[in-house]
């Protein structure tokens, strides 16, 4: 075998490694780096302290786990909950879709990024532009509702809630509130006047805790893996034709059965208790 002089998988390098862990102590030392680092100590304290380089101890902390000091905390355990009744909260989340111009599939897909820009406005921006997948999934049922929308504004948050609401209606769910994240979407005030004139209530999830809408994002995750990049389309009209987007849909719906859902994954109240 042919290895050039610094490779380091070479016979040479992996004795140099033997001896610096026997005779030179390396094993204490890397002890000493993460007893440090469990002192809450930063990588530059740590070298300064055992008078080593920097880039020596930066890659040791991550070869141990601890390149981060929020690894000194653990983690936090899940917390899975699940309203009792279909329609008591509903999860809200929209996920931005790059189209699909004349130029065929994106980078996702191909794995080739192009330069293509144009000028708008006195500003450049990408050429073929964004289209936005608005979701609404129950909390009790899973029983989810998806559209494609051309903006992410506060008017387009409020044309979804009305149809999401129309299409739950149809299936025997009255929803009481709405969990959404901070975007401007969901704070400005159009969005909250049809909360109120739906009478809905409004529950928002804390600044960096996506986890809270988590079943929105799971959703989310399901949409893109089996239909938005499940295959190659031909423009971005053939991604959103309707019919595609229902067939996605309602197998998401019929693979979470649920004892007040129809084998179609269609969701019927609660019966009255009593």
């Amino acid at each position: 075998m042919k290895l050039h002089g610094n490779a380091r998988t070479c016979a040479k390098s992996r004795a140099l490694i033997a001896r610096r862990v026997m005779d030179e102590g390396w094993s204490q030392l890397v002890e000493a780096i993460e007893a440090l680092r469990r002192l809450w100590m930063t990588a530059a304290e740590i070298a300064e302290i055992l008078g080593i380089a920097l880039s020596t101890v930066s890659l040791w902390l991550k070869r141990i786990g601890l390149g981060k000091r929020s690894r000194l905390t653990p983690p936090e355990p899940p917390n899975r909950y699940e309203r009792r009744n279909p329609g008591e909260l509903v999860h809200v989340d929209i996920k931005k879709l790059g189209r699909i111009s004349v130029r065929g599939a994106g980078h996702r897909m191909t794995g080739k990024r192009g330069p293509v820009k144009r000028t708008i406005s006195g500003k450049r921006r990408g050429a073929t532009g964004w289209e936005f997948v608005h979701v609404m999934v129950d909390d009790h049922s899973r029983l989810a509702y998806a559209e494609v929308l051309e903006g992410l504004s506060a008017e387009s948050a409020v044309a979804f809630l009305r149809s999401a609401m129309a299409w739950f209606a149809e299936r025997g769910v009255k929803i009481r509130a709405v969990m959404t994240d901070n975007g401007s979407c969901y704070l400005a005030h159009a969005h909250r006047a049809a909360l109120r004139e739906l009478g809905l209530k409004h529950l928002r999830i804390k600044p960096g805790r996506p986890r809270t809408n988590g079943k929105a994002e799971r959703f989310i995750q399901t949409l893109l893996n089996e239909w938005a990049y499940a295959r190659l389309y031909g423009s971005s009209a053939e991604r959103t034709n309707p019919p595609v987007a229902q067939v996605m849909v309602r197998a998401a719906n019929a693979s979470r059965p649920d004892p007040h859902c129809s084998t179609h994954g269609f969701c019927t109240p609660s019966p009255p208790s009593g």
